[in-house]
């Protein structure tokens, strides 16, 4: 029973140190540990880098999936989803046309529609006024 326990053990260890993908400087995803380019990514992770492009907002039909991050996706909380950001990122997304502003953490992946850069919850759009139009020019901040 003990030696099955430490080869749990051994294993859960043992995942949790695996490699993940981090952000250079110039731009590009690597993986930690081994230095090796995965791709381009699309925005520097740096805090204060700001970039702009339209955002959307996730459909009720997500309240209550699971999310890329593991999480149980709320309508109700101010999270949002992006291609390369890791999760946990804080940002500050300002509704062009209108400057209101509100602050979400990245905890999914999305959106996977061109031209767009990030998808918000219903909460988080609602906070910058763009449910009637649906997709909104957005300034994105990362803050954290």
């Amino acid at each position: 029973m003990k030696l099955v326990m430490l080869w749990i053990l051994i294993g859960v260890l043992s995942v949790s140190c695996t490699t993940a993908i981090r952000f250079s400087s110039e731009n590009n995803m690597t993986e930690s540990g081994t230095g090796k380019s995965v791709k381009k990514s699309e925005v520097k992770a740096e805090i204060g880098y700001i970039f702009k492009g339209k955002a959307s907002y996730y459909a009720d039909k997500y309240d209550g999936r699971k999310t890329a991050s593991g999480e149980i996706f709320n309508q109700s909380e101010f999270t949002a989803a992006h291609r390369t950001l890791a999760f946990g990122t804080k940002c500050k997304v300002t509704n062009i046309k209108n400057k209101k502003s509100v602050i979400v953490i990245i905890n999914d992946r999305g959106p996977f529609i061109k031209g767009r850069v990030i998808d918000l919850s219903k909460s988080a759009a609602i906070e910058i006024d763009m449910i009637k139009q649906g997709v909104a020019e957005v300034e994105v901040e990362i803050i954290e």
